[in-house]
């Protein structure tokens, strides 16, 4: 596994290599300071699995440093690393395409596992994302048998491809389906869900747990 740290901090970069090694012994960590950085080190390192990303590095930052390097480094995971905890940023991040938020304050072990839902092709979100979804989220939950949704094969199908931030075009591209009938899917699935967007699904997927059961 080949992974990228960006962050202006040298101690918080050496701290996120050392981290790393107990996700993957066998990772292999470049680093870089800022944005210029980070795009020269992409250009010269092998394909790159995963991208930490500080939020706030000297020169262009914030969302405008996610969208050069998700746009400079086609096919890795990006996970934004941040001091900053403002639940409306975080969700602006994931609707950037980041694959997580993972906020500086997180506990190591929580850190880890969130890596690990992210390498598996989820997407985290922290705690605090989570509550505020909730709260600004004035949908009533429907009663579900069991306690969790019931979706279609095919439904849980496009449902698992949204959570791994694919497009609509490219969800039809996989299962081989008309880009019409994934938003049709998509819509059941929200209304099964109680929710009105892809930010809103995947708070509730993460909020009801459902990650591990959607396969």
């Amino acid at each position: 596994m080949n992974v990228l740290v960006v962050d202006d901090h040298p101690l918080y970069r050496e701290g996120l290599k050392a981290l790393l090694m107990g996700l993957a012994p066998d990772a292999q960590t470049f680093d870089a300071a800022n944005l210029a950085e980070a795009l020269a080190v992409a250009a010269q390192a092998p394909p790159l699995d995963l991208v930490l990303l500080d939020m706030n590095l000297p020169g262009p930052s914030r969302l405008d440093a996610l969208a050069s390097i998700k746009a400079a480094i086609d096919g890795a995971a990006i996970v934004v690393i941040s001091a900053d905890e403002d639940p409306a940023l975080i969700m602006k991040t994931i609707e950037a395409g980041a694959a997580g938020y993972i906020p500086k304050s997180t506990d190591p072990v929580v850190t880890i596992n969130a890596l690990r839902i992210v390498l598996a092709h989820g997407i985290y979100l922290p705690p605090v994302a989570l509550r505020q979804a909730a709260l600004a989220d004035g949908t009533p939950r429907p009663a579900w048998r069991g306690g969790l949704p019931e979706l279609s094969e095919r439904q849980r199908a496009v449902l698992r491809r949204l959570l791994q931030g694919k497009a609509n075009k490219v969800i039809a591209r996989e299962l081989d389906i008309a880009e019409g009938t994934v938003k049709a899917h998509l819509w059941s699935v929200y209304q099964v869900l109680g929710v009105t967007s892809r930010v809103q699904a995947m708070c509730r997927v993460h909020e009801l747990g459902m990650l591990d059961k959607l396969g």
